[in-house]
């Protein structure tokens, strides 16, 4: 796509502020394969393109640019040699100084040194490096020796394996210029780089054998590929909209899934449960229960799931007890004082599960302030259609949790809002579709539909137009079962965060489908890992693209979208910030994790996963 020689699905290639939409000879590609004209000589190889490209040079000039061209690459005593007559390396020295000749912007290698041996690759390998200090050219090589990508490279771009494959991870290389093969290893960091590079290679070599069944395979009739009936777990919140709609609209009818059954749970753990003992065939789950049952966050058993699915994003707050208020807490800053007036007494707050982005998002928000979430406070696991009733008897001082239920806490007058996750991390991960890979593997065509199914409905929930039907359907008994009026603010209606003000619009308080909402980005799942590891319910799995790769699955996502005729992207791979705007980089989530002051002390290692999918 750089040079031109094939078009990008999506999006673009811009260089120099132009997008790139075709060769041209501003970018030069060398091959492995010399590519040179037999009947040629060496000059006239490198002619042929100067001739052409720089035809507006004075024949005299174009005469100079050539036989600079030929030393540079020190061929002066072979310049009228034709191809047949060089080894390997001297066509390859012959293909630089062609691509070079030109002046191209970028340099692009592909593999030049492959088929080389050993004495001639290193010979070129500094050849180039006093090349490209000399032309200051940019260069975009492709190459499988990693001593190579450390010796030449500023920054290596590491890819995953698979037609699926993308940027698993982005290494900087800090190692000064001019570099000598023979001294770069003397590096300090050289070392600690080359086992970076090489443990990422391993992780891909593993994740090759992901999927493949291990007991005999079992050959199923067309009919019968699909189980019509699987079981949906979900907990009664107002984001498990799409669950609901997916089944009360025929979503699910129409992909061949006539008799789903939704089994409304009591808590996040029993939940969690019925997925991991196969009572459940898969559930509505807070962003993180994936990633944490894979890797046994808590020291439990892992149970690896997967998520090819976002069901939703925001849609959680932070609710006070009205004592606050009366003591003035209006922002995070006031909630610390008020914490330090009545040291004796630590306040209670809820969230739903240690792996939810309630729990996470809590914890990072007090943090921030200041409020040591395991010592300041106390934070205790409730599920969430009872958080009100423990904040009305005082049991706890608050808590973070989805909606309907701080709105609850609002419209009886037990609490107010201070806060909520479009204030904290505008447009997070909240919900997501959760299945054993085992599960997914035995039934891939179910787990695609059941996919498709939920985009449609998660469309459905994000049309405006369609919020007063969702609504009237959540509010039933099965569902969630409250009052349609505690359902409608920041749904349907203005949200009313009880401080006596006019109810205030939150555009996508509830997002379920807008801004590529429904594909699972692995940036955010890494964020993820980095939290549960700073409080301590796991360690920072060293490899962590590897179980990214396991856990969440765009691949499966993009199937069921160009099922159903829908774009497949997904979102770019950058760095992000919360609201205290420290920035999070994907490609360095240990730095991340050590620039906090209040955090658990954590270990990293390795998190050892199954390498098949039983049958």
């Amino acid at each position: 796509m750089v040079a031109g020689l094939d078009r990008p699905t999506v999006g673009g290639v811009i260089l120099e502020g132009k997008e790139i939409k075709g060769p041209g000879p501003d970018r030069m590609v060398v091959f492995q394969n010399y590519s040179l004209l037999p009947w040629l000589t060496v000059r006239e190889n490198i002619a042929l393109g100067v001739n052409r490209v720089l035809r507006h040079l004075p024949a005299a000039e174009r005469k100079s640019v050539i036989e600079h061209s030929i030393d540079m690459v020190h061929l002066r005593h072979a310049a009228n040699k034709r191809p047949g007559e060089l080894s390997g390396g001297m066509k390859q020295r012959v293909a630089i100084a062609r691509a070079l000749a030109l002046r191209p912007k970028v340099l692009l290698l592909d593999e030049p040194f492959g088929a080389l041996d050993a004495l001639t690759r290193g010979n070129l390998q500094e050849r180039l490096m006093e090349i490209v200090e000399e032309s200051h050219v940019t260069c975009i090589m492709v190459t499988h020796d990693v001593d190579e990508a450390l010796l030449l490279s500023d920054r290596v771009v590491m890819l995953t394996t698979g037609p699926e494959a993308h940027i698993g991870q982005i290494l900087d290389v800090p190692i000064p210029r001019p570099r000598h093969r023979l001294e770069v290893v003397n590096h300090p960091s050289y070392y600690s780089l080359r086992n970076e590079i090489v443990y990422f290679l391993n992780q891909q070599k593993r994740s090759k054998k992901v999927g493949q069944p291990t007991g005999p395979v079992t050959v199923i009739g067309q009919a019968t590929r699909l189980k019509t009936n699987p079981t949906i777990g979900f907990i009664p919140l107002t984001d498990c909209a799409p669950i609901i709609i997916a089944k009360e609209k025929g979503f699910f009818a129409e992909e061949g899934l006539e008799d789903v059954i939704l089994q409304r749970e009591p808590n996040w753990k029993a939940l969690a449960q019925g997925v991991a003992t196969g009572r459940l065939d898969a559930a509505q789950m807070v962003a993180g229960m994936p990633l944490s049952m894979t890797i046994g966050a808590g020291n439990k058993p892992s149970v690896p799931v997967i998520s090819a699915l976002v069901l939703s994003r925001n849609g959680n707050a932070i609710t006070l007890s009205n004592k606050y208020r009366e003591l003035g807490v209006e922002k995070l800053e006031d909630l610390k004082d008020a914490l330090q007036q009545s040291p004796d007494k630590i306040a209670t707050f809820g969230m739903v599960h240690p792996a939810s982005m309630h729990n996470l998002l809590l914890r990072y928000w007090l943090a921030s302030g200041g409020i040591d979430p395991d010592s300041d406070v106390n934070l205790a696991v409730i599920p969430p259609p009872q958080m009100v009733s423990l904040l009305k008897a005082g049991k706890i001082d608050g808590y973070c949790v989805g909606e309907p239920w701080n709105s609850y806490a609002v419209h009886e007058k037990l609490g107010y809002v201070i806060a909520t996750d479009l204030d904290i991390w505008p447009g997070h991960q909240e919900k997501v579709l959760g299945v054993k890979e085992t599960w997914a593997a035995k039934h891939p065509e179910t787990h695609i539909a059941m996919v498709k199914a939920l985009i449609k409905a998660c469309e459905y929930c994000d049309d405006q137009r369609n919020r007063e039907e969702i609504v009237n359907i959540l509010s039933q008994p099965q569902y969630v079962g409250v009052d349609r009026t505690i359902i409608r603010p920041g749904f349907l209606d203005g949200y009313d965060r009880g401080l006596g003000t006019a109810p205030e619009p939150l555009f996508r308080f509830n997002q379920f489908y807008v801004d590529q909402a429904n594909c699972p980005g692995r940036s955010e799942a890494l964020w993820t890992l980095t939290q549960l590891a700073r409080w301590g319910y796991a360690p920072f799995p060293r490899n962590w693209v590897e179980v990214i790769e396991r856990v969440r699955r765009p691949d499966l996502f993009g199937e069921a979208c160009r099922s159903l005729g829908l774009p497949d992207l997904e979102p770019n791979r950058h760095s992000f910030a919360l609201f205290d705007h420290l920035i999070f980089n994907p490609d360095d989530p240990i730095s991340y994790l050590e620039r906090f002051s209040i955090r658990r002390d954590y270990r990293v290692s390795e998190v050892l996963l199954d390498d098949t999918v039983a049958n």
